[in-house]
């Protein structure tokens, strides 16, 4: 009877307070910190760029299709790295997440220089 209840019995493991993924070194902490805030501030600069700062004083179709595109991308990212948080994603796909967060900036970029240096007016400041 004894043997029958203990193998019934749920036994908890001692480390069940332990996150899934255990705790990140301060070194990872320290990329992520980097990676979200440098990403952060781009998207910020090219938002701002995109809506506040258009040229001629007009906000064109384009500019907007960009913010739009780039907010769509870094809502994907802050998906996944709301699941990676909570758990449900694999631990390999952190790669994936900065991958992401390189790609949001790149977009960022390319972005801002459209927006402040367009073929026509570059190649017209370069050659003065």
């Amino acid at each position: 009877h004894e043997d029958f209840q203990e193998m019934i019995a749920y036994h908890a493991p001692d480390d069940i307070d332990r996150p899934l993924f255990g705790v990140g070194t301060r070194r990872e902490r320290l990329i992520n910190l980097i990676i979200g805030i440098v990403t952060s501030l781009c998207v910020l600069a090219t938002l701002i760029s995109a809506f506040i700062f258009p040229q001629n004083n007009q906000v064109h179709a384009l500019h907007i299709y960009f913010a739009t595109c780039i907010v769509l991308v870094c809502m994907n990212l802050l998906t996944l790295i709301y699941w990676y948080r909570q758990g449900d994603v694999d631990p390999k796909f952190r790669r994936m997440i900065y991958f992401n967060a390189c790609c949001i900036i790149l977009l960022c970029v390319s972005a801002n220089l459209y927006f402040h240096c367009t073929v026509s007016t570059c190649n017209n400041a370069n050659n003065t």
